[in-house]
């Protein structure tokens, strides 16, 4: 999900997502291989942000903030006990050293400036809070898909760590995230379904595409640091923010 100021790929982001969660189906957090990196973290956040989810939260939803630019995904995340709010990444409406823990999985992405949203989501860490997120890693490997979802980048891993440090956030741990389709054939069907047939699209994609997605995802395997990204598609990083609590 994008997250910025209005501006043309916020604009496309917010019609092409609005309209993709007004179909799909709300799935718990704790279907995703992210949840054990969760559970370890809940017990020390009790303030907690998830930037962009969409319907799926990586974090609890009861209890949870979130921000996000689709009404359809707020006004169901409200409905099941989250404190959720229309609104941008670039400008959150938190104070200062408001959250223990802030997670954004496939959102920076998708941000031109992105240095503002980093800068944001420092800020409202407490010091020593957590950030967890996720991002598509090389340039090289852009398709017409990355276009079609809303990314702005793929990210390089070097340039990508000097720009979190700059922002006051430390890398501790990474591990390899996410796939891609290996079926260029596929991929573009896909695509042409998104945009000319969506209903169609998403009754295959609620009913068959995610079920198999989640079952045969892997457990997240991290390394302390960065990892090795030589052919890695995307990666997930937990950070600390700067300074003690």
């Amino acid at each position: 999900m994008a997250l910025q100021p209005d501006g043309s790929i916020t604009a496309r982001n917010r019609e092409f997502y609005d309209r993709l969660w007004s179909k799909a189906h709300l799935k718990r957090p704790e279907q995703f291989n992210t949840w054990p990196l969760v559970s370890e973290l809940l017990p020390s956040a009790a303030q907690r942000l998830e930037l962009g989810p969409g319907l799926h939260p990586h974090l609890p939803i009861a209890g949870t903030h979130f921000i996000d630019l689709s009404p359809a995904a707020v006004r169901q995340l409200n409905a099941r006990g989250g404190i959720a709010a229309a609104g941008d990444a670039a400008t959150l409406p938190f104070g200062d050293g408001t959250f223990d823990l802030v997670a954004g999985f496939d959102v920076i992405e998708h941000i031109e400036d992105d240095r503002r949203p980093f800068m944001e989501i420092s800020r409202i860490l407490k010091p020593g809070g957590t950030f967890v997120f996720s991002v598509p890693l090389h340039t090289a490997f852009w398709t017409e898909f990355d276009a079609l979802v809303g990314h702005a980048r793929r990210y390089e891993p070097a340039q990508l760590v000097a720009l979190l440090s700059e922002c006051g956030l430390s890398l501790e741990k990474s591990a390899g995230f996410g796939m891609k389709p290996s079926n260029g054939r596929a991929v573009k069907f896909g695509m042409w379904f998104m945009t000319h047939r969506i209903a169609t699209a998403m009754r295959w994609y609620n009913r068959v595409l995610l079920p198999l997605g989640l079952f045969f995802q892997k457990p997240l395997l991290f390394t302390a640091g960065l990892i090795d990204t030589e052919g890695r598609q995307g990666l997930v990083l937990v950070c600390r923010r700067n300074g003690l609590r």
